[in-house]
């Protein structure tokens, strides 16, 4: 079954994109774009419930968790995911403690958007699989795919989280970049291997890929960590970053 989702930001061409990218994604469906609180809830009054909602903080009549919290004492049971440029603790304290789901903070490219929504599918996924009655393995399980990071089950075939995590470390302490060859000493692996989870961090935002010119004339493909997100795909209001085809 299709997720609903409700996708609310003040922005017109924010909550277009955001919208863009869920239609993207297999397993999602848009059924309402809101930028108000006023509409938000106007839309679930009109519409009723939906799965997910895709939640921005700042609107122009409310707070996001204020909408937040009628809706839970309305006995909305659906999800959210918070999307925001909003890094202050408190508020990400606040957020987790009306249950939501996971935090994405804006900017951010349309493969971590991605990421995270496959993350939360793949929540949804266990929470289906699940008996009846859990054991306690069963729930922290269930709880920790819901939590920020990235999910075990969207790593490509083949990639270990642990291996991952290596190389994440390696290319953390390089700040002025790393090759596949150049990982893969330090890691004790092939270049095919280190290329392959240096990929995926780029894939995901959390690697930036260009060229060296050597001595020989050749290039080689450098990687070098993002420490935020980077390509932001709205500046001044207008798209700079179109999504992948």
């Amino acid at each position: 079954m299709r997720v609903r989702v409700l996708v609310v930001d003040d922005e017109p061409l924010v909550a277009r994109a955001h919208a863009a990218y869920t239609r993207r994604l297999s397993g999602f469906e848009v059924v309402g774009v809101a930028h108000t609180v006023a509409e938000a809830t106007r839309f679930l009054a009109e519409h009723g419930p939906v799965d997910l909602i895709l939640l921005d903080l700042n609107l122009p009549d409310g707070h996001g968790l204020a909408l937040l919290q009628r809706l839970r004492s309305a006995g909305h049971l659906c999800d959210v995911i918070v999307v925001t440029a909003a890094r202050d603790l408190a508020v990400v304290r606040r957020a987790a403690a009306h249950g939501v789901v996971l935090y994405l903070l804006k900017p951010f490219t349309f493969a971590t958007f991605r990421a995270k929504l496959m993350q939360y599918a793949d929540y949804r996924r266990r929470l289906g699989d699940a008996p009846a009655e859990v054991m306690q393995d069963e729930v922290d399980q269930l709880l920790g795919s819901s939590r920020p990071g990235v999910a075990r089950s969207v790593l490509p075939k083949g990639l270990s989280q642990e291996r991952l995590k290596t190389f994440t470390e390696r290319l953390r302490e390089a700040p002025e970049g790393r090759s596949a060859s150049e990982l893969g000493e330090l890691v004790g692996t092939s270049r095919v291997t280190a290329r392959r989870y240096l990929e995926h961090l780029a894939d995901i935002g959390r690697a930036e890929r260009s060229l060296r010119y050597g001595g020989n004339g050749r290039p080689e493909v450098e990687y070098l960590w993002q420490h935020s997100d980077e390509q932001p795909y709205v500046r001044s209001g207008r798209l700079s970053v179109s999504p992948p085809r």
